[in-house]
């Protein structure tokens, strides 16, 4: 068999970019949970107007100065979480953000409640939000950020985010307009492209396991029929028969519960891969962050080209208004000149204003290439722990499930033929 041919489908190689792992990150100072949550009235005058909160608790570790020094609790709704991430986003903006979990329910299935407001899905919810604040903190930026400190131990550390919501305003607009780069950058092209064949590779796989989840649930639990059947038919049997066929509806009764717990456990292992779904839309949102920059970089390029021919213009007389070409006047050789210094001032201002983005897009490009290097590693470890935690799952249930037929069978062997 000859070589086989290299594959292309995966993510798109990464330059060789250094990117030493920060070992004072937050994670090694502090204690992080969010151990509770509580559902709460949003005021007296409507009763029904409910909203959930979660108990985030943080507790110092080691003697560090540089860590917080006290143990907080404090309570925080999912909004606020929510404009913690919008903040976290606009001030790091070549950061792969960490996700929130769901906001409502994806990929839902027969089991699993719509109801935002269900046991599960709140427990759901309150390990995802945790989550998010364990992968920020080991962070080593996002971690020692001063708003995300008060997020984790100050009641009340939004009081003043007007500034940060007017530049996420700013930078959404900015953003709108971002696809009429005229040069985009190769290796974050196809960074964007990967993370959209990501995003849709796992929905894919979400959809498919929540369309088998519905699948095996409902064929464990028609097997609850089975055990009926055989429990109601031992009533009509004597002795060793009777017995066996009693047994053998309770094994069945245990196959068709057992289903409950093994999709829970699996719907764990499936927010984990939401959680990338998630991210998969942070890398693209990187990619259009930078270009931002890119267009930003080349409108002040084009200024300057605009001006230098403005310049060229008036200095050989042609740069005459409207009346001028009309009336036939023409500017005085004090007019040009007074108009070619005034271009090149602003020539001057220009060109110091693309050196000045040149070097926000390079300082960006490094610091994202240097996340995508992260990320990437991050992301291998944990979708093959997620993956293979699925596989041994899997295995679980069959050999339960084997373990019950096995059972049966001996049961069935048991019965006296005469």
């Amino acid at each position: 068999m000859g070589e086989q041919e290299p594959r292309t489908n995966g993510p798109p190689e990464a330059p060789e970019v250094s990117f030493a792992t920060f070992q004072g990150c937050l994670m090694n100072h502090i204690e992080i949970s969010v151990s509770e949550s509580e559902k709460r009235n949003n005021g007296a005058l409507n009763l029904r107007d409910f909203y959930t909160v979660y108990l985030i608790e943080t507790k110092p570790t080691g003697s560090s100065t540089k860590q917080p020094r006290k143990h907080a609790t404090v309570w925080r709704r999912y909004s606020e979480f929510e404009r913690l991430l919008n903040y976290l986003r606009i001030k790091f903006p070549f950061v792969i953000m960490p996700p929130l979990p769901e906001k409502r329910v994806m990929f839902a299935w027969q089991k699993i409640p719509s109801d935002t407001f269900d046991p599960n899905f709140i427990d759901r919810r309150r390990a995802g939000l945790e989550n998010f604040l364990l992968r920020a903190a080991s962070h080593p930026l996002l971690g020692w950020d001063p708003h995300f400190l008060q997020f984790l131990q100050e009641e009340n550390p939004w009081s003043d985010t007007n500034s940060y919501i007017q530049l996420m305003e700013t930078k959404l607009k900015t953003l709108s307009v971002a696809v009429r780069v005229r040069k985009s950058h190769p290796r974050f092209e196809a960074l964007r492209d990967y993370g959209a064949e990501f995003q849709n590779s796992v929905t894919q796989l979400l959809k498919n396991r929540s369309r088998v989840a519905e699948r095996t649930y409902a064929v464990h639990k028609l097997h609850a029929n089975y055990g009926r059947v055989f429990s109601e038919w031992s009533a009509s049997e004597r002795d060793a028969t009777g017995d066996s066929l009693q047994r053998i509806g309770h094994y069945l009764d245990s196959f068709a519960a057992s289903i409950d717990g093994a999709l829970e456990d699996e719907e764990l292992l499936a927010d984990q891969l939401k959680e990338y779904l998630f991210f998969a839309e942070s890398l693209q949102g990187v990619c259009g962050n930078r270009e931002a920059l890119q267009l930003q970089l080349e409108d002040s390029e084009e200024a300057v080209t605009s001006r230098n021919a403005e310049r060229a213009r008036v200095r050989q007389g042609k740069s005459l208004g409207l009346m001028s070409r009309l009336f036939g006047a023409v500017d005085t050789e004090e007019v040009r000149e007074f108009k070619a210094n005034e271009l090149e001032q602003r020539i001057r201002e220009g060109a110091a204003l693309v050196d000045e983005r040149k070097g926000q897009l390079e300082e960006f490009t490094q610091k994202a290439l240097k996340e995508v290097e992260r990320f990437q590693k991050q992301k291998v470890a944990d979708l093959s722990e997620t993956l293979a935690n699925y596989a041994f799952l899997q295995l679980k249930t069959a050999k339960k499930g084997l373990q019950t037929w096995t059972q049966i069978r001996e049961c069935l062997l048991n019965i006296p033929t005469n």
